[in-house]
């Protein structure tokens, strides 16, 4: 289940319902999707089979025209490069959806009049950043993301960067499944 901090404000949230309600009001889309469909090592095409239905369902409604598994480890050639282009504040043209099978990131989401959303993602979650929203991603420690990523233009998406300089202003902080109490609570209650 994602973890929604506004450091400004001092607030973290991690309850199904509220994630989705606070993510809304920066107009991102947010679910949590059943994971026991896919083992940890399946395929690419397994988990796009596994997923088939939701996948289209995106594509109908979002205009998406492909989709595909990106699978992010530290040892990936190139990984400083990659992450350094989206680790700066930018917007797309298109929308960036993610379903997030494995690992963890944080997406960092400018609402507007100093308030930053920071949106930390791991398996299960589904997330939706409109075109035009202001934001920025990186990885948690581990460095380690694997995801459903949808897209709109088969060539992908570039970043087009505000450097308004918001994101020098915070740290990635991935809290982990255990640091917040109510988290560890909840899942051992399941």
């Amino acid at each position: 289940m994602a973890v929604v901090s506004i450091a400004e404000e001092g607030t973290a949230v991690t309850e199904e319902k509220a994630v989705r309600a606070l993510l809304s009001t920066v107009g991102v889309e947010y679910e949590c999707w059943d994971l026991s469909r896919v083992h940890e090592n399946a395929t690419a095409d397994e988990v796009l089979a596994a997923y088939a239905d939701e996948v289209e369902e995106l594509k109908a409604r979002c205009g998406f025209v492909t989709a595909d598994v990106v699978d992010i480890t530290p040892e990936l050639p190139g990984l400083d490069g990659m992450l350094s282009k989206f680790d700066k504040e930018h917007t797309h043209s298109d929308d960036e959806v993610r379903f997030v099978i494995g690992g963890r990131g944080i997406f960092f989401l400018n609402g507007g009049e100093g308030r930053v959303l920071s949106v930390e993602v791991v398996p299960g979650d589904m997330i939706r950043v409109p075109r035009g929203t202001s934001h920025w991603f990186t990885l948690c420690t581990e460095r380690r993301i694997r995801a459903i990523r949808w897209f709109q233009d088969p060539a992908g998406w570039s970043p087009n960067y505000t450097w308004s300089g918001v994101d020098r202003e915070f740290e990635p902080l991935c809290f982990g499944p255990t640091y917040i109490p109510s988290r560890a609570t909840n899942v051992i209650s399941l």
